[in-house]
């Protein structure tokens, strides 16, 4: 199970760099939270879709170099891994952003796990 979340969490990626949104929103339940800035989570499906495209927009490339590590309990998972992200500007500026990213996902009953809440900004504390 622990390979099934990781597979999710990279596919989820692999669609968001292919800039494929629909594929990126059928990785999250309907009452996803998500931070696309650091202390600021949104919800809903049109916040989500709206913040999923400006990610793609950057044409982004994910790597999570240092691995991945989940614990699961019951039909909760916890996906805790460091990345990387380069991209590009709509101005043609170069973008290199790096952060933790901390996700809770949920098994569903078709066997699939979908994720609940995903803040890529996991190591930022609130003050």
């Amino acid at each position: 199970m622990h390979q099934n979340v990781i597979d999710t969490v990279s596919e989820m990626t692999a669609a968001l760099e292919r800039g494929d949104v629909d594929t990126v929103m059928s990785f999250y339940v309907d009452d996803a939270v998500v931070s696309f800035e650091p202390g600021s989570p949104v919800r809903g499906a049109e916040q989500l879709r709206a913040g999923f495209a400006a990610f793609a927009a950057l044409k982004p490339h994910f790597r999570y170099d240092n691995g991945h590590e989940v614990m699961i309990s019951g039909d909760i998972a916890v996906h805790i891994a460091p990345w990387t992200m380069n991209g590009t500007a709509a101005d043609g500026t170069a973008i290199a952003e790096s952060g933790l990213s901390v996700a809770t996902l949920r098994h569903q009953v078709d066997d699939s796990w979908k994720i609940a809440l995903d803040n890529p900004f996991g190591a930022r504390l609130v003050p």
